[in-house]
């Protein structure tokens, strides 16, 4: 019998990258996939789904309210939108012309970034003016006070690994002159782990991913107060229509939120001591672990390639077991490294990419030690 995989000749991947929406997000548990059965089995008011799962948003984030979104891309548009428009129905539809309304949205010129798409189109959809304040690799908040003035709308801060870690103004800085200036700040916290963490900086807005960390369906969140979350369920009359949510990911993303760190994900750390170990034999490959250069609680094997001994370069050898089926992290591969991420392996999968890899690798394809190994 033939599975929907190979009718549509979309094999499945190993992915040894991360939480990657480019890789689908999350492996859904068993207990989610459940709760999304349920959700598809019945019809529901969607207003008041979206209200209880707020509220399930809340109590996840120690905040006051919640509003799910189909990403956290979308819930930067929305959250936007939101500080933009409010609730007021006319300017909800003219969005996103913002008309007369504070419409200037100031961010970091190190967190103007792209994650698959660029964030300023993101502020832009909403009904922002994306302004870029100080350089990229050094902003203050200095800076950020310079650019406030009457059009202001919010500050925006971007915690990912995709922004600039070097020379930027920290989130507490941005808050105080958030609050110094009477201006709300969004935080865009897509892939972060600590789910009350960043709510309780005293930002206004912080979204989420709640198909990454979370573990939930392709989903996002966005939470604060309960007059923010108001003005955010507001937009789905206007610029979120075309984002909305269905019943079917409201339901699995309420049961990822209730099952979110029940289940520890110890031991990825010494996991990744052993892989490290397992690899460093392989001619061209040096290999050592690292934590998340955003200061997430992850550890990765980090590969570094000399062409030379291993016959490619770090980016060619990712093409080369990508075209095998196998995704590494691969951000940093033009600087000759690689990363191998913990999180969506599981035990099969960790031999395969072992398998894949030793045999690309020129000469070493039966190497002793590579083979068999308990990880």
């Amino acid at each position: 019998m033939h599975t929907l995989h190979q009718d549509l000749d979309v094999p499945p991947a190993i992915n040894a990258s991360g939480k990657m929406t480019a890789l689908g997000g999350s492996v859904l548990s068993e207990a989610v996939i459940t709760a999304m059965s349920e959700g598809a089995r019945h019809h529901v008011v969607m207003a008041d789904l979206l209200a209880a799962t707020g509220q399930e948003i809340a109590r996840a984030t120690g905040t006051e309210d919640g509003c799910p979104t189909t990403g956290a891309a979308s819930g930067v548009a929305i959250a936007v939108a939101a500080l933009v428009a409010g609730t007021d129905l006319s300017r909800v539809e003219a969005l996103p012309d913002p008309g007369d309304a504070p419409c200037e949205v100031i961010l970091p010129r190190g967190h103007s970034v792209h994650f698959g798409a660029p964030i300023r189109q993101l502020i832009a959809l909403g009904g922002g003016r994306p302004v870029e304040v100080g350089s990229a690799n050094r902003v203050t908040a200095e800076h950020l006070s310079g650019a406030v003035g009457p059009r202001t709308a919010a500050l925006l801060y971007v915690q990912s690994h995709h922004a600039v870690q070097k020379g930027m103004v920290s989130l507490a800085q941005t808050v105080d002159v958030g609050r110094e200036h009477g201006i709300p700040v969004i935080v865009d916290a897509a892939a972060e782990e600590d789910l009350r963490h960043w709510p309780a900086t005293g930002a206004d807005l912080v979204v989420y991913s709640g198909g990454k960390a979370v573990g939930g369906p392709t989903s996002g969140m966005i939470c604060g107060s309960a007059r923010h979350m108001e003005a955010c369920r507001a937009q789905y009359a206007g610029i979120a229509r075309p984002m909305k949510v269905g019943k079917e990911t409201l339901f699995g993303l309420v049961r990822a939120l209730r099952d979110y760190g029940t289940d520890s994900p110890g031991g990825h750390r010494d996991r990744m001591e052993k892989l490290a170990a397992r690899l460093a034999p392989l001619p061209g490959i040096t290999t050592r672990v690292v934590s998340d250069e955003a200061g997430r609680d992850i550890h990765r094997t980090e590969l570094t390639v000399d062409p030379a001994a291993a016959g490619r370069d770090a980016a060619h050898l990712a093409a080369e077991l990508a075209t095998a089926g196998v995704y590494l992290r691969d951000h940093h591969a033009s600087t000759g490294r690689l990363y191998i991420d913990p999180r969506p392996l599981n035990s099969d999968e960790e031999e395969q990419l072992v398998h894949h890899l030793a045999t690309l690798v020129e000469g070493y394809s039966g190497h002793k030690g590579l083979e068999g190994e308990d990880l």
